[in-house]
């Protein structure tokens, strides 16, 4: 398995060309890009400016395996708004085309929310409407993925939906695609379960893994903590990953320092070889 970053890692004001030079520095193999509205991967980028960020990558030698975004929590997939839906399809097919430049065979995407205690004011949407809209748009986008040969990965995150791995199975099932599968995040599962379950249930449709730790007696978005801080036993995830088969990045997703910003980079690298090497993979 390879290592890489989130670019969600770094503080946002510090250039790309920074975040992929620290990257590299720190031995990540790779980097986890994201569209955002604004900045230099944004939905107004045109092809010439992403390739230029693309030969910074390809100069330093550190690959872009996926494409995140944070949009989707504005532009949701269950909105009750359909021109809200309609702008999720719209940023999913932009995002694709981002991937595609990037050399990127997996994009990340939040599959709908039925509800987010974290966003003011969100949206509340009704859970059984929220599953036949989620499901009606990626019956359609899995089209569009399969045409640039790159996977749409859904990832469990605390949007109140898809809340057990039973039922991501079977989403996942109905689409009925291969260029549609989960990214699992294995911190936002240990709130309510176990990281280790979900892959052996999930198995081959898991397309990336997003590491981040967690404390369980804190219970809330201040439990995310530096890798081998909380409550996660990495030597069972990577156990269980090898015996579905992964065999794809690792890539963390954690947030930066107040202060000397940068060192959870470092820090990060050195947890992930810990983790890695106790099970000889490095």
């Amino acid at each position: 398995m390879k290592k890489a970053i989130n670019v969600w890692s770094f503080p946002s004001s510090l250039p790309m060309s920074s975040k992929l030079q620290i990257a590299k520095k720190a031995g990540f193999d790779g980097i986890e890009l994201s569209l955002d509205e604004e900045g230099e991967i944004s939905l107004k980028s045109s092809p010439q400016e992403l390739l230029k960020i693309k030969k910074l990558a390809n100069d330093l030698n550190i690959q872009i395996p996926s494409i995140a975004s944070g949009l989707y929590w504005k532009y949701s997939f269950t909105s009750n708004e359909n021109s809200i839906r309609q702008k999720a399809e719209d940023i999913i097919i932009k995002q694709l085309e981002v991937a595609s430049i990037f050399g990127a065979d997996t994009i990340l995407v939040v599959p709908g929310i039925v509800g987010a205690d974290f966003i003011p004011n969100c949206e509340i949407v009704e859970y059984e409407e929220a599953y036949i809209r989620s499901l009606k748009a990626f019956t359609k986008l899995k089209e569009v993925a399969e045409s640039f040969k790159i996977a749409i990965a859904l990832e469990n995150v605390w949007n109140k939906f898809l809340l057990s791995p039973l039922e991501f199975r079977e989403f996942i099932d109905k689409v009925n695609s291969y260029y549609v599968g989960i990214y699992l995040d294995v911190g936002n599962v240990v709130y309510t379960g176990y990281p280790e379950h979900w892959i052996k249930i999930l198995g081959k449709r898991i397309k990336k893994i997003h590491l981040k730790d967690f404390r369980r007696k804190i219970g809330n978005l201040n439990g995310f903590v530096d890798l081998l801080a909380g409550d996660i036993d990495f030597s069972k995830i990577i156990e269980s990953l090898e015996a579905v088969g992964y065999n794809d990045y690792l890539i963390a997703e954690m947030s930066p320092y107040k202060y000397y910003s940068d060192q959870i980079i470092y820090n990060t690298a050195i947890a992930i070889d810990r983790i890695l090497k106790d099970n000889k993979h490095i």
